[in-house]
Formats: C-alpha cells, structure tokens, sequence
C-alpha cells in the first residue's frame, strides 16, 4: 500500500470512529452519583421468633394405615411426645436514610413481625438498634429510626410522575446480602398491577434487584429517590418493580408522624368488566367497576349501590376499570362524599355516598359470608365449582340462571389440559342438567363404569362438549 492509500485508510478510520466515540460519551456515568448516594443506603437485618412445626403436625398429615405411623409410635416411645420449640428466623433488607434524627424509608414486609431491626452503614461494621416508628402493609411501606453517633447523609424524594420511561435510574441495596451494590438500567414502564396489593401502581425498571434490594431507593439522574425497591419477577432477568416517590412521600409523612393512613372505603366487591358482561349488561365498552356484592349496612348500602351495578365515574372522574376504583375511594376522606354514576339496568343512575374508614375491621366484615353468596365452591375433577347466581347468569349472558360456574382450576388435572378454564358455565354431565355440584356428583357416580363423563360447557355464548376421564379424579 502507497502512501496515499494509507493515509487515505488513516483519515476513514478517524471519521468512522467519531460517532462511536461520541456515543460512548453520551452514556451516562454513575459513579459520582453512586457515591453520594451510597452514605445514605442502609443494610438492615432482622430477627423473629417463630414455632417450628412438631412432631405431630408431621403425624396429621400421613394418611390412616402408612408406614410412618409406626415410626411416630416408636419415636414417641423413646423420646416422649415432642412439641413445638421456637426457632429464630433472620431476615435482610434494605433502606435509606431521609432526616438528619435517623429515620429511615424500607418496605413493611422487611421488618414486618421482627423482634430485633439493626441497622449497618456501607464501610462500618457497627450495629445500631432501631426502633419501628410506623407501617402500611396495603402499600408495603415503613418507617424505622436509629440513633446515630455521626452526621447522617439522607435521601429526598423527587417527582416520579415526571419521569418517562426510557430514562436512566440507578438502584443501591444490599442484595444477597451483598452490601451497597449498585445496579443501573432504565424505567421500562409506569403504572404496573402486579396483585401485590391492593394499591398497585408500580415502576418497572431493568436495573438489577433481587432479594435484599427490598426497601432500597430507586434514583434518578439527579440523586432523588424516584421508588422504593419492593418486588421482582423471580421468573425473569432484570424485571424489578418500586413505588413510586409521588404514591410512596404521602404515606411515608404520615408514618414519621406515627399515624396510619386514612382511606375511604365504599363497602362493596368489585371485578372486572370483561367485553362479555359489558354486552350483555349493554355497555359500549368494558369500563368502570361491576359490584358484585354490597356489604349490609356499609357506605355503599346506605347510599343506594346495588349488586350489579357498574361504577362509572366518581366525583366527576371516569373509572377505567376495579383497580382504578379502589384507587380513587381510598384517595378520598373517611366522612367525605363521593359523587358516583353508575349503570344500572341500561341507564346511568347517580348516587352519593357518604365513605366509611377502610382498615382491617371493614375489610373483614367484606369477607365472602356462605350464608350471604350462597353455597361455597367445591372441588370436583380439578374444577372449583358453584352454583350460579342471578347476577352471574345475567352478567354471563345466559337465559336463566343455570349450571355451574367454574371458579378455579387446577392445571395439572384432566379438566386444565382439555381447556375448560375460569369462567366457563357447565351446563349438563351427561345430557343432564346439573344446577348443583350434587347433581354433578350424581351423575359422575353412575358414569364411573364407563370411565369418562361429557359435560356441556357454555363460554362467551359458545355451546361445547368437553370430555373427562373419571380414573384419575
């Protein structure tokens, strides 16, 4: 190669170089911020008492005529009936530091039911006591205080509403123990339903967490804490979930001052609208909240819900679906008034009702009464059934209330793999009407000898046969 040509090869190489190096400098660098940040982060370890199962919780759970029975006989001859010694339990966690007096943000689940909480600094091996100053296991938050011997470095909240996903966060914590590890990723998603709780309204980022990041701060790129490290997909890589900051602050104001928070409770269940109720209840599209019952005597039942209405909006304020509900009511005042549309049979109808306090005592007395919903679900070839109420037929779209609903199902079982799901209405066993898990059982009985039964199953609208086999019940 002449000299031109190489020259030519030197100045291609710089030009092509340039975006690559410009990009590596847009990236961002995290270690001023890890570092600052990290004198706020703490580790906490817990300890609890708890009863270890005996000897005789073994014994109930073997069957009549097993062989082990004699092994309880014989060990009970020689070392005397033995009962339950409690055993301790260690737990970990994260947390950070928010005031200069020590009080420090975790998660409620970190601490929930210890005995003993210390406290650990990244760089210090010394222990320091601390003290539970307020919990909310709905929202899974605490707040616990340590009296410190030095000058303590804390974290502020910033404005999780704010942030886009894509942006850039950082998470500290201690996970397996491993102290004041520092991960950084992305907001992959806002507003997240993971079942956690009933407030669910998580951020879902790819920065690292695993058990022990539980309480640790998620930040942005200007240090504030954003969420609080509280969940994860065990069945992923990378997919973490925090609190947000904006959900997180107002809880977390009131547990320093060592009061509860104070949420709105209506008195009803609800669930989902699924495009088929909302047909058959003659909405235009699956929103709001269908009440499934209404607790006597509650807010709600005072102010004139009824069992299958739909919740449409509250003060003014469109509901998009259960979990929106709860939101908003719990968002309001014990003794406020909420102004509620609702559809009732084709038409809106309007209604106020006066809320009521929502702690565990209201929540209690919600709790599904057998002799109020009718008989309990029972099992029958992996399928959780119950009969039908007037409500469910009407919701379902059925003519008359008719058949079995299925409320559960075991996968494992001949029912899960031949596709019957929740939600399906069975109608017949046989070409036999079953309006009762008796009848069912009546008929299973008589069809024992030819090994399989054929039940007619309703889903959507939709007639279709679905056969069973009876060996393995």
């Amino acid at each position: 190669m002449n000299r031109k040509a190489k020259l030519l090869t030197l100045v291609l190489t710089l030009v092509l170089s340039v975006p690559v190096i410009a990009q590596a400098r847009d990236l961002p660098v995290f270690t001023e911020l890890a570092a600052k940040a990290g004198k706020a982060v703490v580790f906490i370890s817990t300890e609890k008492t708890a009863q270890a199962p005996s000897m005789e919780q073994f014994r109930q759970q073997v069957p009549e005529g097993h062989p082990f029975h004699e092994f309880f006989k014989r060990f009970d001859q020689f070392f005397g009936p033995q009962g339950q010694q409690p055993r301790k339990m260690l737990g970990q966690g994260s947390g950070f530091v928010i005031s200069p007096d020590g009080l420090i943000v975790t998660n409620n689940h970190v601490i929930n039911g210890a005995d003993k909480v210390t406290v650990r600094f990244q760089d210090d091996k010394k222990e320091y006591p601390a003290e539970v100053v307020g919990a909310d296991q709905e929202t899974d938050l605490a707040v616990i205080k340590i009296k410190a011997d030095h000058t303590l470095s804390t974290l502020k909240f910033g404005d999780s509403d704010k942030l886009q996903v894509g942006e850039w966060v950082l998470a500290i914590g201690n996970p397996f123990g491993l102290d004041n590890t520092v991960t950084a990723g992305i907001i992959s998603a806002k507003h997240r339903i993971i079942g956690a709780g009933p407030f669910d309204n998580f951020l879902q980022t790819d920065a690292s967490i695993n058990p022990g990041n539980s309480g640790g701060p998620l930040l942005d790129m200007d240090g504030e804490v954003i969420g609080i490290n509280t969940a994860i997909n065990a069945a992923a890589e990378n997919i973490g979930f925090a609190i947000p900051s904006t959900q997180a602050a107002k809880v977390i104001a009131l547990l320093k001052e060592g009061k509860a928070p104070q949420r709105g409770w209506l008195g009803v269940t609800i669930q989902q609208v699924s495009e088929t109720q909302a047909k058959a209840l003659g909405l235009a599209e699956p929103v709001g909240a269908l009440v499934a019952s209404v607790g006597k005597g509650a807010p709600a039942d005072k102010g004139g819900v009824k069992q299958g209405d739909v919740i449409l909006e509250v003060n003014g304020q469109k509901i998009e679906d259960n979990n929106d509900l709860l939101k908003k009511i719990a968002g309001l005042a014990p003794g406020e008034k909420a102004d509620l549309v609702l559809w009732r049979n084709g038409e809106k109808v309007t209604r106020t009702v006066t809320l009521g306090q929502r702690n565990e005592k209201a929540l209690a007395a919600m709790a599904p009464n057998q002799q109020d919903q009718g008989p309990a679900a029972a099992t029958v070839l992996g399928m959780a059934l119950k009969p039908l109420t007037d409500q469910e037929a009407q919701a379902l779209g059925l003519d008359k209330t008719q058949g079995l609903l299925v409320v559960n199902v075991d996968p494992n079982t001949p029912a899960g793999e031949e596709g019957i799901r929740q939600g399906d209405v069975i109608l017949q066993a046989n070409q036999k009407d079953v309006n009762s898990v008796a009848d069912l059982n009546d008929v299973i009985k008589s069809a024992e000898k030819r090994g399989a039964v054929m039940l007619l199953v309703k889903r959507q609208g939709r007639n279709s046969f679905v056969a069973l086999p009876l060996d393995n019940k």
